[in-house]
């Protein structure tokens, strides 16, 4: 896109967003589809939009976002740490905010793998004495 200013990938658990950020008035795309209905829960997309709200960019740009992978959870979580990012892109001085808010900061907590001779990750099997 020509008029595209800035973008960037974010990260959590199996997802992955890709943002791109165009001059605007604060319209959000998800996949093609209005955040509203893409991301249903308000306490999830406030949590999308703090990066925003934090260095008070709110409503002055167009977002663009490509995301797939994990579930809605994971994919808000990459939306943020994508957002942050897209806007430390456009001004370096945003960073320092941002970073004490923990928002460029990739989460790494992912789940943990089932081991064999186990039920799950963590849970054996129930174990008989006789």
């Amino acid at each position: 896109m020509a008029n595209e200013l800035s973008s960037a990938t974010g990260r959590r658990k199996t997802a992955v967003a890709h943002v791109r950020l165009v001059p605007g008035t604060g319209k959000w795309t998800v996949n093609g589809v209005a955040i509203e209905r893409y991301v249903p829960s308000e306490s999830l997309r406030d949590y999308i939009n703090q990066p925003f709200v934090m260095t008070e960019q709110a409503g002055k740009y167009d977002v663009l976002v490509s995301a797939k992978g994990g579930g809605i959870a994971g994919q808000a979580g990459a939306m943020r740490h994508a957002l942050s990012r897209a806007l430390c892109g456009l001004d370096a001085n945003l960073r320092e905010v941002l970073k004490k808010a923990g928002c460029l900061t990739r989460d790494s907590r992912m789940k943990e793998r089932k081991k064999p001779g186990q039920r799950g990750a963590r849970a054996r099997f129930q174990f008989s004495k006789r």
